[in-house]
């Protein structure tokens, strides 16, 4: 996994993986790697791939069985769609708007 310089590893983690839930990569039910297992596999510090899991629990998009380990929830391809536009039509879409149209672009054209 490669990592961009302007963005926190724990998120971009949490990212890839529910990127990976929204493919099917992981789906409803399946148990995800362990915190350890995860973080030899791409390279960092468990304690950052801990930091992903509690944001993707407390997103609700998987859960921890003590001993066990974290499975996908049976809704996580929703919240994490929820999440994902309203971060979208909120901070992304504003911005890409006000770029165009300091460059002139009318989007409407490009739309149509």
């Amino acid at each position: 996994m490669e990592f961009d310089s302007n963005k926190a590893i724990y998120i971009q983690i949490a990212d890839n993986i529910c990127e990976r839930i929204l493919k099917g990569e992981f789906a409803q039910g399946d148990r995800i790697p362990s915190v350890r297992e995860w973080g030899a596999i791409i390279g960092v510090n468990p304690n950052t791939v801990a930091r992903s899991y509690e944001l993707l629990t407390e997103r609700g998009a998987i859960y921890n069985r003590r001993g066990i380990g974290y499975f996908v929830t049976s809704d996580a391809g929703e919240k994490i769609l929820d999440i994902d536009r309203k971060h979208f039509l909120e901070e992304e879409l504003p911005a890409i708007l006000q770029r165009a149209s300091l460059l002139g672009i009318n989007l409407k054209e490009y739309i149509e």
